[in-house]
Formats: C-alpha cells, sequence, structure tokens
C-alpha cells in the first residue's frame, strides 16, 4: 500500500509537468511559422496586421537574374534561343520595348506585399494593466484580511469573509459587463478619458483578484499560534506591533503565494478586460486612453484568423505563456527562497 501510494503521487507530479511541457510544444509548433518569419523582432514591432510592400530591390534583383544563355527581344517580338549565340552577348534590338518590361517589373514588384505583425503593443498593455491592478489590489487585500483576522470580531468576520469568497467566485464576465456599462463611466467622469480605457481595465482586474488575495491572506494570518501573539501582548506590544513584528513574519510566505497566484490571474485574464480595455493597437499616452493586452487580441481574432496570421497568434500566446512563467517563477523563488 505505501508503494503504491508513492507512485501515485509520483504520477501526479509528472502528470502536470508533462500537461506543461505539452502545452509549450504546441505552442512552439503553431509559432514557429510566424518565428521564422519575423524572429526576435516581433516582440518590439508594434505594427499588427499591417499591409507593407515587399522590398522592391530583392524583386528587381531576382527578376534580373537572367542567364545570358536564354533569350533576346527584337524588333519581331520573337524570342530566340541563346544557346548557340556567344554566352557573353545579350542584344536587345528595341529599347522601347526593354523599357516597357522592365516597366511592368516595376509596377508588379511594388504591388506585392506582406502582411507585418508585432506583439509590442498588447505586451505592453499587457503588463501594465497587471502592474495597475496589482498597485490597487495589493493594500486593499492587506486591509481586508488584518481586518478579518485580527480587528473583526466573529460575528461579523464570518459573514464578510464568506462574501469575499463568493466575489471570488463571480464569472469575470460579469465583471465585464459591470466595468463597461457602469465602472467605466463612473471612472471616466472622476479622471477623463473614455469609459474604455487602460486604468478601467487595471481596476477592474484589481477587482478581480482583491477576493483571491484577501481569503488566501487571512487563510495565512490565521495559521499564526495564539501563544506568539499572547506573548507579545504580554511584553507590551500594540496590537499593529503584533501584526507588524509577530503576524507578518510567521504569515510571509501565504501572504506572498497569495500575490503570486493574483499576478498569474491578472496577467491572464481575458474576458472583462476585453470589455474594458478597448481593443485598439495603439500605445496609451496616459492611464486614460485605451490600448490592448495579449488574452485579449488572442479572443477578438483567433475564430476568424488563418494562415500566418493564426501563427502570430501562436506565437503571441507563447510570449504570454513565457512572460507568466518567469515572472511568477522569479517571484516564487526570489521571496519564497530559504533565507540560511
Amino acid at each position: 500500500m505505501e508503494s503504491l501510494f508513492k507512485k501515485i503521487a509520483s504520477m501526479s507530479a509528472t502528470t502536470i509537468l508533462l500537461i506543461l511541457s505539452s502545452i509549450f510544444i504546441v505552442l512552439f509548433i503553431y509559432a514557429k511559422p510566424a518565428i521564422m518569419e519575423y524572429g526576435i523582432k516581433f516582440v518590439t514591432d508594434p505594427r499588427w496586421g499591417v499591409e507593407v510592400p515587399i522590398n522592391q530591390d530583392n524583386v528587381k534583383q531576382n527578376t534580373q537574374n537572367v542567364l545570358p544563355s536564354q533569350t533576346v527581344v527584337n524588333d519581331d517580338e520573337d524570342v530566340i534561343n541563346m544557346d548557340d549565340e556567344d554566352e557573353d552577348t545579350v542584344v536587345v534590338n528595341d529599347d522601347e520595348d526593354n523599357v516597357a518590361v522592365n516597366d511592368e517589373v516595376d509596377e508588379s514588384a511594388s504591388a506585392k506585399t506582406k502582411t507585418i505583425y508585432g506583439g509590442l503593443v498588447p505586451i505592453v498593455g499587457t503588463i501594465l494593466s497587471t502592474i495597475i491592478a496589482l498597485f490597487f489590489a495589493v493594500p486593499i487585500a492587506m486591509g481586508i484580511a488584518i481586518f478579518l483576522s485580527e480587528i473583526a470580531p466573529e460575528f461579523i468576520a464570518k459573514p464578510v469573509g464568506i462574501a469575499i469568497e463568493l466575489l471570488a467566485a463571480i464569472p469575470s464576465i460579469i465583471y465585464g459587463m459591470w466595468g463597461l456599462f457602469y465602472f467605466g463611466p463612473f471612472i471616466s467622469n472622476i479622471f477623463g478619458g473614455g469609459s474604455v480605457s487602460l486604468l478601467v481595465a487595471g481596476l477592474v482586474l484589481a477587482i478581480m483578484i482583491v477576493p483571491f488575495m484577501a481569503s488566501l491572506t487571512r487563510d495565512s494570518m490565521n495559521t499564526t499560534p495564539a501563544v506568539l501573539k499572547e506573548s507579545a501582548y504580554a511584553m507590551g506590544a500594540t496590537k499593529f506591533e503584533v501584526i507588524k513584528d509577530v503576524v507578518f513574519p510567521y504569515a510571509k510566505k501565504g501572504i506572498i503565494g497569495s500575490m503570486i497566484l493574483a499576478l498569474g490571474r491578472a496577467l491572464g485574464e481575458t474576458m472583462a478586460v476585453a470589455f474594458v480595455i478597448g481593443g485598439v493597437f495603439t500605445f496609451p499616452k496616459s492611464i486614460t486612453d485605451p490600448t490592448v493586452s495579449i488574452p485579449v487580441v488572442l479572443a477578438n481574432s483567433f475564430a476568424e484568423s488563418n494562415g500566418i496570421s493564426l501563427n502570430a497568434l501562436f506565437y503571441l500566446a507563447l510570449v504570454l505563456f513565457i512572460i507568466s512563467f518567469f515572472v511568477i517563477s522569479f517571484a516564487k523563488f526570489y521571496f519564497l527562497r530559504d533565507k540560511k
């Protein structure tokens, strides 16, 4: 029984690693054409779906790389095989015909275009909206957790705690609709700008992650042994000093873990942000301007994309995966490392 239990636990851990690896592999395979096309410049290019002419110099060079043993244009519009002629000579008898042919090549070259996709704008929008969300959510969540675990009487702490947990269960699309029709206009009346903007998206994200952070932080603070707090009170410490010097250090790992989980949700949130961020591929000059984020681009463009545009979306999803993985890994190993 003991060996079976160990095997099941090992298989569970291995399954998670396999799922994580398979997600990365699938994203890379489907993004590979876009990676080959745009390279690392994809993450620094602000253009998305922009038609640009193909380099005309390359086209002209390709059209003019004709072996001298192929053809000659003469006055009678006949094509003469030059295999029997001297390979070092090419004769064009009519200068006007030659100019006309060159004009046709130039027009065809200038008419050829390709579509450029770059992920800089949604990457910046994702990072900025996440920073705004954490800036507002962290102090609010800490205040709620302190109130519920250390200040509020039990007959108040229980119902308020249940309400906080219910907020975490509300679907994100509900937050998005509420933000679009009520919260966005309210914020625009105070700070200016439109009802859809980077600021509104960040605040809606903050409201969404506050319940997760507050609930996990409260549970971590409640694990502090009562004897530690009673000893601090017996030595004359105030409630503020007990919370700062006893409760917070003891619950530090749980508090930082709640912030990391909230960070992960803020980076990947889609539906709520899609309603209130604006969905335009422009850099915001201020926080009250609309922009776009990576999950919003994926949600809005995936259904009608094909070819290289679909590969670009997978490339963008791969970038989001890498950003989330490294940011959360750095936060976890830096803040939660054991200090000897």
